[in-house]
Protein backbone atom coordinates (compact mmCIF):
# COMPACT_ATOMS: atom_id res chain seq x y z
CA UNK A 1 0.00 0.00 0.00
CA UNK A 2 1.26 3.43 -0.91
CA UNK A 3 2.10 5.69 2.04
CA UNK A 4 1.98 9.18 0.52
CA UNK A 5 -0.29 10.90 -1.92
CA UNK A 6 2.55 11.51 -4.37
CA UNK A 7 3.56 7.83 -4.27
CA UNK A 8 -0.05 6.82 -4.88
CA UNK A 9 -0.31 9.25 -7.80
CA UNK A 10 2.89 7.90 -9.36
CA UNK A 11 1.60 4.35 -9.00
CA UNK A 12 -1.75 5.19 -10.59
CA UNK A 13 0.02 7.05 -13.39
CA UNK A 14 2.22 4.07 -14.20
CA UNK A 15 -0.77 1.75 -14.20
CA UNK A 16 -3.27 3.80 -16.19
CA UNK A 17 -1.57 6.66 -18.04
CA UNK A 18 1.04 4.74 -19.98
CA UNK A 19 1.68 5.52 -23.60
CA UNK A 20 1.33 1.91 -24.60
CA UNK A 21 0.18 0.55 -27.90
CA UNK A 22 -2.84 -0.99 -26.18
CA UNK A 23 -3.99 2.42 -24.90
CA UNK A 24 -3.58 3.90 -28.36
CA UNK A 25 -5.59 1.11 -29.93
CA UNK A 26 -8.39 1.40 -27.37
CA UNK A 27 -8.65 5.16 -27.91
CA UNK A 28 -8.50 4.74 -31.68
CA UNK A 29 -11.31 2.18 -31.53
CA UNK A 30 -13.30 4.55 -29.32
CA UNK A 31 -12.76 7.31 -31.89
CA UNK A 32 -14.08 5.16 -34.74
CA UNK A 33 -17.11 3.96 -32.80
CA UNK A 34 -17.90 7.33 -31.21
CA UNK A 35 -21.60 8.06 -31.62
CA UNK A 36 -24.07 10.49 -30.14
CA UNK A 37 -26.57 8.79 -27.85
CA UNK A 38 -30.25 9.54 -28.19
CA UNK A 39 -31.23 12.34 -25.84
CA UNK A 40 -27.62 13.42 -25.26
CA UNK A 41 -26.94 17.13 -25.30
CA UNK A 42 -24.88 18.32 -28.25
CA UNK A 43 -22.48 20.28 -26.03
CA UNK A 44 -21.82 17.15 -23.94
CA UNK A 45 -21.18 15.10 -27.07
CA UNK A 46 -18.76 17.67 -28.47
CA UNK A 47 -17.03 17.92 -25.09
CA UNK A 48 -16.54 14.14 -25.01
CA UNK A 49 -15.20 14.22 -28.57
CA UNK A 50 -12.69 16.94 -27.71
CA UNK A 51 -11.63 15.01 -24.61
CA UNK A 52 -11.07 11.93 -26.74
CA UNK A 53 -8.93 13.88 -29.21
CA UNK A 54 -6.94 15.42 -26.35
CA UNK A 55 -6.35 11.97 -24.86
CA UNK A 56 -5.04 10.79 -28.22
CA UNK A 57 -2.84 13.86 -28.43
CA UNK A 58 -1.38 13.13 -24.97
CA UNK A 59 -0.35 9.72 -26.25
CA UNK A 60 1.32 11.44 -29.22
CA UNK A 61 -1.10 9.67 -31.51
CA UNK A 62 -0.70 10.90 -35.06
CA UNK A 63 -3.97 11.61 -36.79
CA UNK A 64 -3.41 10.36 -40.32
CA UNK A 65 -5.34 11.80 -43.23
CA UNK A 66 -7.75 8.83 -43.17
CA UNK A 67 -8.52 9.36 -39.48
CA UNK A 68 -8.98 13.09 -40.01
CA UNK A 69 -11.36 12.43 -42.90
CA UNK A 70 -13.30 10.03 -40.68
CA UNK A 71 -13.61 12.74 -38.00
CA UNK A 72 -14.72 15.35 -40.51
CA UNK A 73 -17.24 12.94 -42.01
CA UNK A 74 -18.65 12.18 -38.55
CA UNK A 75 -19.03 15.89 -37.82
CA UNK A 76 -20.63 16.47 -41.24
CA UNK A 77 -23.08 13.62 -40.64
CA UNK A 78 -23.96 15.06 -37.25
CA UNK A 79 -24.47 18.49 -38.77
CA UNK A 80 -26.71 17.22 -41.58
CA UNK A 81 -28.80 15.10 -39.23
CA UNK A 82 -29.31 18.06 -36.91
CA UNK A 83 -30.22 20.39 -39.77
CA UNK A 84 -33.01 18.00 -40.90
CA UNK A 85 -34.73 18.06 -37.52
CA UNK A 86 -37.82 20.30 -37.35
Amino acid sequence: MEKTLSALWKRLKTLYATKSLANRLVLKQHLFTFRMNKGELLRDHISQFITLLNDLKKLRFILTMNIRLHCYYALYTLHTSLSRKP
